[in-house]
């Protein structure tokens, strides 16, 4: 279960990382900069401490698959980037596949 918190808490550093990186204004802004720079560290260290139990295919498939549909929900909600259909048809693919790992994949029961 422990896996599963790590992985949580890489994916949701990398979302706030990515936010800022928006906000960062090419590195112009201090503190989301800041905040960037915080984020990724915080999450390749979340990630590679669910490397110790969960394939590496595996945690990178669901990390940065959830990390892509939770910041085009993100982009939408603050930042008001509309997303057509083929995009919502695509990352719906991508949710639909994390899903399968979770679910049905022996290979992420590992602990």
């Amino acid at each position: 279960m422990q896996q599963w918190i790590f992985l949580s808490a890489a994916i949701l550093s990398e979302l706030i990382a990515t936010l800022n990186l928006k906000a960062s204004a090419g590195f112009s802004r201090l503190w989301p900069s800041l905040i960037v720079i915080a984020g990724y560290a915080t999450a390749f260290y979340f990630l590679s401490l669910t490397l110790k139990t969960i394939p590496v295919g595996v945690a990178y498939a669901i990390w940065s698959g959830a990390g892509v549909a939770l910041i085009a929900l993100a982009a939408w909600i603050f930042f008001g980037q509309a997303l057509d259909v083929p995009a919502v048809i695509g990352l719906s693919l991508i949710v639909a596949g994390v899903i399968v790992l979770n679910v049905f994949s022996k290979v992420t029961s590992h602990s």
